[in-house]
């Protein structure tokens, strides 16, 4: 375990934690939500084309439609005329295909998220997943009874905005000293968990390497869950 400011970040004391959803607290095994995306390009924009061209781990999910899009040509205007519409179809296509699902769960984050609930910390999850989508995966992977709230990307495209309205969301509930802890597997998630003021655990479980992790200089950065449950949480 690794922390990488000066004095050591004691992530034991934080009052509030919200988990990214994909390579954090679980991996897709399953193309329900690459479908539906690819479908909603195509349905609503006419464009028979794929997320594929897009590095889209860390993007939202409004983030990688603009981006695949953008890559066949179609323009702004159009993208965010049509955008309502194709959200609706991303949500109504993974509604179908719910039973598809197949997500792994990464390691020992059953164990940390009840380790967390057992001590009264308020968990919720922070994803660029749309609402729907993101309950969806937590449900399939046997999480759900976790969290008690999520903040997602159905109006933000921006992860930064995501993470502010979970900040904000934390504090309400809390009182404006708490401190609030993201977790999250992208450069991303340390950014924005930056520019909202909040601390920030990397785990090592997504696409990305450790050294890219560090070079951002996250409060911790772990391996996987399994680091965090080394060390006892005070009630």
């Amino acid at each position: 375990m690794a922390a990488t400011n000066n004095p050591p970040f004691d992530w034991t004391r934080c009052d509030a934690w919200l988990f990214d959803i994909d390579g954090t607290l679980l991996h897709t095994r399953d193309l329900v939500h690459y479908n539906a995306l690819n479908r909603a390009m195509r349905e609503v924009y006419g464009k028979d084309t794929t997320i594929d061209g897009v590095p889209y781990h860390g993007l939202t999910d409004l983030a990688i439609l603009r981006a695949a899009l953008a890559l066949v040509g179609v323009a702004a205007q159009e993208f965010e005329s049509k955008l309502p519409q194709a959200l609706a179809t991303v949500r109504r296509d993974v509604e179908k295909n719910v039973s598809d699902l197949d997500p792994q769960v990464c390691p020992s984050v059953p164990a940390i998220l009840q380790q967390l609930s057992q001590t009264g910390r308020l968990l919720g999850v922070a994803s660029g997943n749309l609402e729907s989508v993101g309950w969806h995966k937590v449900q399939a992977a046997g999480l759900r009874t976790f969290f008690s709230f999520g903040v997602f990307s159905d109006r933000h495209e921006e992860r930064s905005d995501i993470f502010v309205r979970g900040v904000a969301f934390a504090k309400q509930q809390l009182g404006h000293q708490a401190q609030v802890c993201f977790v999250g597997d992208t450069p991303s998630d340390i950014r924005a968990a930056r520019a909202v003021g909040a601390r920030i655990i990397s785990v090592c479980t997504g696409i990305h390497r450790r050294d890219e992790l560090l070079a951002l200089q996250p409060d911790l950065c772990v391996n996987d869950c399994a680091e965090l449950l080394q060390t006892a949480l005070p009630r």
